[in-house]
């Protein structure tokens, strides 16, 4: 017997948690010495490639056009246009401000999610669930007792990536609704993500040595590997139980800002995680709930038509 839908979303995202959480580090290491473009050229192109690659061992060079087709090409691009806009903001907050204080930002993503899945994803909240995102916002704001009394560049640009990052995770979801392709999903963000810093690159090159290469050559692949990840869990839960589990990959992050860049969090930021974490167990839960499977049931029918329709387009091909 397998593993419940929900439960194995929720996987799915606390893996992606640790995976971009080590990549945001990574950013973080090297935003401030080189632009964006330095970075995101490369890692765009080589996370494409390797999706167009996983395509071609699954099924051969002919596999390629169709391995890679998506049927929703407008909410594709839009998908594509604010991950690289998200990536270019979430590139300078890093650079701007420290990297457990862009975990504020991050919180905000629920939260937006529940506003953004109403009229994009026609999903009905739960009351239950708003209270769940509350109480998980009000963990992010335990980290900073201090509050946001001075507000700064790297605010705005950190408050403008997570209205951006959610609006690509909430457009994930939607085309999830449509086709079962994750690797399109990961394949044409990252493809715009090269092309556009591309013309740039020439203007901002800098020589990096083997060692930054090597950092930027793991990042794509961790990028790889959480993208595919949540893309995949988007597809087994709703896009507002999701973006509160990943606030777990804030535990990852006080735990690479202490080891890599001497951060040391304090009482407050502890207190803050649990409820962060505790918001986010609450949400799978309700999902489990008989409530809740209302949502994966209807996920399954939506599956079964989107195979009947592929099995139709079979059928009548000359």
């Amino acid at each position: 017997m397998g593993l419940p839908v929900a439960l194995t979303g929720a996987m799915f995202a606390v893996l992606y948690t640790g995976f971009i959480a080590s990549a945001d580090g990574i950013t973080k290491l090297l935003a401030g010495g080189y632009a964006p473009a330095q970075l995101y050229a490369l890692s765009g192109a080589v996370v494409a490639g390797l999706c167009a690659a996983t395509t071609f061992i699954r099924g051969g060079a002919r596999s390629l056009p169709d391995g890679l087709r998506t049927d929703c090409r407008w909410a594709m691009a839009l998908r594509s246009a604010a991950t690289v806009a998200a990536a270019l903001c979430f590139f300078y907050a890093f650079r701007l401000l420290p990297f457990a204080e862009v975990f504020i930002f991050i919180g905000l993503m629920p939260l937006l999610a529940g506003l953004m899945s109403a009229p994009i994803l026609r999903e009905r909240v739960r009351p239950g669930a708003w209270l769940a995102l509350a109480a998980g916002f009000g963990g992010v704001i335990c980290v900073f007792p201090g509050g946001l009394s001075s507000l700064t560049a790297g605010h705005v640009v950190a408050l403008g990536a997570s209205v951006l990052g959610t609006l690509s995770i909430t457009l994930s979801r939607y085309i999830g609704r449509h086709e079962q392709n994750v690797l399109a999903q990961v394949f044409y963000p990252n493809l715009a993500l090269s092309l556009v810093m591309l013309p740039v690159l020439p203007f901002v090159w800098l020589p990096m040595p083997m060692a930054d290469v090597v950092w930027a050559l793991s990042y794509a692949g961790l990028l790889f590997g959480a993208r595919w990840l949540l893309v995949a869990a988007l597809r087994r839960l709703p896009s507002y139980a999701v973006t509160p589990l990943m606030n777990l990959q804030f535990v990852w992050m006080v735990l690479i800002g202490a080891l890599g860049f001497g951060e040391l969090p304090g009482q407050g930021t502890w207190m803050g995680a649990a409820v962060i974490a505790a918001s986010g167990i609450y949400l799978v839960w309700d999902q489990l709930t008989p409530g809740g499977n209302v949502w994966s049931k209807s996920m399954i029918n939506a599956r079964r038509q989107v195979r009947h329709r592929a099995g139709v387009a079979m059928r009548t091909d000359p």
